[in-house]
């Protein structure tokens, strides 16, 4: 089953912070990674601890995509995008705690 990725105006707007290059790496991965079995645990991918953000974390490289699953409907709704500098997780430039 192929997933349909949707992005919230917020997770948008994180995309936007960050370099071309960087939009354009972060895109294609969530592209190659979310579109089938987003919810299959691998390397990259993991559940959250409940939280107020979002229920899964991918991870490419540095960056860091949040994302919840809709299996009934096919949908993946990306939520926001940052970077983890250290162990410290940045959003649109401020610290952000999960």
């Amino acid at each position: 089953m192929q997933f349909v990725l949707e992005f919230t105006e917020s997770a948008l707007g994180d995309l936007d912070c960050f370099r071309k290059f960087e939009q354009t790496l972060i895109l294609d991965q969530i592209h190659v990674q979310l579109t089938r079995q987003p919810t299959a645990e691998t390397r990259n991918r993991k559940p959250l601890e409940p939280n107020a953000l979002a229920d899964w974390e991918l991870r490419i490289g540095p960056y860091r995509v949040f994302y919840d699953v809709a299996p009934a409907e096919g949908i993946v709704k990306i939520k926001a995008v940052g970077y983890k500098e250290h162990n410290t997780l940045v959003i649109r430039g401020k610290e952000f705690r999960l």
